[in-house]
This record gives C-alpha cells, structure tokens and sequence, in this order.
C-alpha cells in the first residue's frame, strides 16, 4: 500500500510518500517540500499548495493519505496561515482519496518512538532507522512527513478511529 503522509505549513509543505509491505514493514519512496514564497498573497500561495499537492497526487497515486493535525502552543495567531493551508491539502486530498487520516503530533511520536514526547532528533533517527535510509531526512518537513505516513502505516488497523468523520 503506497501512503502519502503531509506535515502542514503554508510556507514549507512536507511530504513523505512509503510503501507499507505485507510483511509489515516500510520503505520509503520519495519525499520532500512544496514551498511557497513570503511575498506572494494568501490565495495565490494557497493555489500553488493546491497545485503542489494535486501533482504528488497524481505521480504517486497514494492509496492512503495522513495529515498532522495543528498545535498551538503559545501564539493562535501564527497557527492561523497554517490553518488556511491545512485547509487547502485537507480538502485537495478528501476529493482525491475518501481514506484521509489525522494524527496529533503527540500520537505521532507515540506510535514511533512509544514516547509522547519523544524530541526532533529522536524522531529523525527513528524514522531513519525504521525506513533504512543511509541519512536523516531533510529538510525537517520532509522528516516530519515520513513521519506522519509511518505512524499512520503503524496504526491503519485501528481504521476510522482517526479517518475523517
């Protein structure tokens, strides 16, 4: 099963695509950003996302898609352009695939490291290790990605638990 897994943002998007094998592990496929530039507007850095997102679509045909879900920690305000951009991808990929899933940032690290808080670099290197890759992913929105598609490899067979409703 191919899974496109999409770490948000409006000025840097991350993708991951892997395949998760019969035998249950994973291999990496591809992976890297969709970036937008600051001084363009709102809709247009949103429609060049769209764009983006519609051709890793279209390349990979992903079979399964996850998302990381936002998290404010301190400041709403600059979570609020990420937010239009989750929007956007949440939406371009709804229409593309029905089998969409989200993931807390918490429930990421959880299903790969089985620690919630596990930190950045632990993160790097357990998905390195868990796809064999002879580096560290980068940038770190294409790690994050991988990420998210691997934890989604890891707990597909809870299914709807964390699909879109």
């Amino acid at each position: 099963m191919i899974i496109l897994g999409i770490d948000p943002g409006l000025a840097t998007m991350g993708y991951g695509i892997i395949e998760k094998r019969p035998a249950g592990d994973s291999a990496a496929v591809d992976y890297g950003v969709v970036r937008t530039p600051k001084d363009e507007t709102l809709p247009v850095r949103l429609a060049m996302l769209e764009e983006g997102v519609n051709k890793i679509l279209n390349k990979f045909k992903p079979q399964e898609i996850s998302v990381e879900e936002l998290f404010f920690a301190k400041n709403i305000t600059t979570g609020i352009p990420v937010a239009h951009a989750r929007g956007v991808i949440l939406l371009t990929c709804i229409k593309y695939c029905g089998r969409l899933y989200e993931y807390t940032p918490m429930q990421i690290k959880q299903a790969l490291t089985g620690y919630g808080r596990a930190d950045k670099v632990q993160m790097m290197h357990v998905v390195t290790s868990l796809l064999k890759l002879d580096k560290i992913p980068r940038p770190d929105d294409a790690a994050d990605a991988l990420a998210v598609a691997l934890c989604h490899a890891h707990t597909s067979r809870f299914g709807k638990m964390f699909g879109i409703k």
